[in-house]
């Protein structure tokens, strides 16, 4: 029998929260039919035992539980695991469940509702994070991203999938409630993720949607972020830089940026401008939220549309 909905667990190690974890599923609100998806890579402590528990528990409740795995030496990521996951599962609709996460009991009705009203988007939502403070500038951060800024940005894991997406005409669309409690801990799988890797990805991204779009750009931020933005740009993105922007009165004073590693004869030299007197559209590569209100206020000034004269980099 075909589930409506079916929430994907991929399972490594997960004995300290499967427990947790296990228990959203079933305290789920949600009335019509559904079921669990758990593919265990190659656990070697008692995760196994826990979800056979479990198993019993959902399946008493109505809630199917299709339980595949591998005993291999060695995991094979979570990637691997979700998309085993989606494999053996028979849902209409897809529900991805880390399981060091928690579900709030409404999660799986409202992101549903919000799928069948825009069927050709991604259906995020707004979390929190366990422990409180540990990644406190970050929770806050992608729980008030605005609805452009929700196609710019992406979670570590999940980012290729993300962009793909979006290659082929689909959106984003966050449900604005916390329906999901994230932990953070050294284990978490986004920690495997090399930032490099998700660098590379992004850059390559931002080329591709946003800059084939503008004749030239100005980088907003003549610091590190800025200039390694530069760096990594192609040759032909780095020629429709005009100029880097900023509020530090020191960089500007330095006139240009020079990018020594250039093969180019002569080596590109980039003007560093106030940001009042650069021209849009901007590349913001200033992290949020770390100016005391400061960039914002600066940036509101200057009365520009987000998408069309500005997009973030950060």
């Amino acid at each position: 029998m075909r589930a409506l909905v079916s929430v994907i667990l991929p399972v490594h190690n997960a004995e300290p929260w499967l427990d947790e974890c296990l228990g959203s599923v079933l305290q789920q609100d949600f009335e019509g039919s559904m079921e669990l998806s758990v593919f265990n890579d190659a656990s070697k402590d008692r995760s196994m035992a826990i979800i056979e528990k479990w198993k019993v528990k959902l399946e008493g409740s109505g809630i199917l539980v299709v339980v595949g795995g591998h005993n291999s030496p060695s995991p094979r990521g979570v990637g691997y695991s979700k998309n085993q996951a989606i494999a053996q599962s028979s849902g209409s609709y897809l529900c991805f469940l880390d399981s060091d996460d928690v579900m709030m009991p409404q999660r799986v009705r409202l992101q549903l509702e919000a799928a069948i009203g825009h069927p050709a988007s991604i259906i995020g939502c707004q979390v929190r994070r366990e422990p409180p403070n540990s990644t406190e500038r970050y929770t806050r951060w992608i729980n008030q991203l605005a609805s452009d800024q929700l196609l710019t940005q992406g979670v570590p894991e999940d980012l290729l999938f993300f962009y793909n997406h979006l290659r082929k005409g689909g959106g984003v669309v966050r449900v604005d409630q916390c329906l999901l409690l994230y932990r953070y801990h050294h284990g978490a799988a986004t920690h495997s993720v090399l930032e490099t890797t998700l660098w590379t990805h992004r850059v390559r991204f931002l080329e591709e949607r946003a800059l084939p779009h503008w004749a030239t750009f100005t980088i907003w931020n003549a610091g590190k972020q800025g200039r390694r933005l530069y760096r990594s740009l192609t040759a032909g993105a780095r020629r429709k830089v005009v100029a880097f922007c900023d509020v530090d009165e020191n960089k500007i004073k330095k006139g240009f940026y020079c990018y020594e590693d250039s093969q180019e004869r002569p080596k590109p030299q980039v003007p560093i401008l106030h940001f009042r007197v650069a021209r849009p559209p901007f590349v913001i590569c200033v992290k949020l939220d770390l100016t005391g209100g400061a960039f914002e206020d600066n940036l509101r000034s200057l009365h520009l549309q987000e998408g069309r004269d500005f997009l973030h980099f950060s």
